[in-house]
């Protein structure tokens, strides 16, 4: 039963295993990282967050996320829509598209973009021919980071308008509202914790996405090597203090993923105890 208190050994047991493996295989990792980044002071790492390879892979990290949560809201937002109000041919095979992503191999997913883009296929001649670089440049990074990260805004958002429903909105529609309004005042008020909790998991996927980057980017140092590209090919180089403070930002950047996300949980749960709780001067 949900909030039971434990009143067993053999419950208490069980939380206490799964204190340790988060303690084991989370905490001490973090811990370890960023232990490491500082091993040789604090001045050391400043030094190493300073240079100019992990400044800009640090930029061209943040560029990545910055262009594909914003596209993935809109295009989760747009696909969730027509999934949820309409019915049409083709809607069940749109339904499983979304779900390719998931099912792609990240590596298998850049190697396409390779071939799609590069100098062998028809169109990376002429992009080529036109003085237009795609792979081995940032167009394609941002081009493989929009493809892993296109289902997840769409995957919460259409069980979520599913369960909710489309009554209030037809309300709406027979009070004189039209499309727009009944978006922005009626569905997207529904929708803005699902929304928001999609755009957290599109930008921490976007960020720490190592496979079809490392594909399509040539891993060219100053030029495309984002922050898990960074972290690899440092510690190819020995050089390991580097490497750990670039994994150091990482890990920040997932741990304010992971407290927007908590912050978020915590809203929407005082949001429902207040709905909850009866009205002063209502019977």
């Amino acid at each position: 039963m949900s909030g039971q208190k434990p009143d067993s050994v053999g419950q208490w047991l069980l939380i206490g295993l799964g204190v340790v493996f988060a303690i084991v295989l989370l905490v001490l990792p973090l811990a370890l990282i960023f232990t490491m980044a500082l091993g040789d002071g604090l001045a050391a790492m400043w030094s190493n967050l300073t240079e100019d390879y992990m400044l800009h892979a640090i930029g061209l990290t943040v560029l990545a996320a910055v262009v594909a949560v914003p596209v993935n809201i809109l295009f989760g937002i747009m696909l969730a829509w027509c999934i949820t109000h309409y019915e049409f041919k083709g809607k069940k095979l749109l339904q499983a598209l979304v779900n390719i992503p998931y099912a792609t191999s990240p590596v298998v997913a850049g190697f396409c973009y390779l071939i799609l883009f590069g100098r062998e296929s028809a169109l990376g001649q002429w992009l080529s021919a036109n003085d237009i670089q795609v792979v081995f440049a940032w167009p394609a990074i941002i081009l493989v980071t929009l493809f892993v990260t296109s289902p997840y805004v769409a995957r919460i958002l259409i069980p979520l308008i599913r369960a909710q429903g489309l009554d209030e909105e037809v309300t709406a529609l027979t009070l004189g509202a039209n499309g727009w309004q009944i978006f922005t005042k009626v569905t997207l008020p529904n929708i803005k914790w699902g929304l928001l909790y999609g755009a957290v998991l599109s930008n921490a996927r976007a960020v720490g996405e190592y496979g079809a980057v490392a594909v399509v980017s040539g891993t060219i140092m100053n030029q495309t090597l984002t922050l898990p590209l960074l972290v690899d090919q440092l510690n190819n180089d020995y050089k390991v203090a580097a490497a750990f403070t670039a994994a150091s930002v990482l890990a920040l950047m997932a741990l304010i993923t992971l407290v927007l996300k908590i912050l978020m949980e915590w809203l929407e749960r005082r949001k429902e105890v207040r709905q909850m709780q009866p009205v002063p001067g209502r019977k």
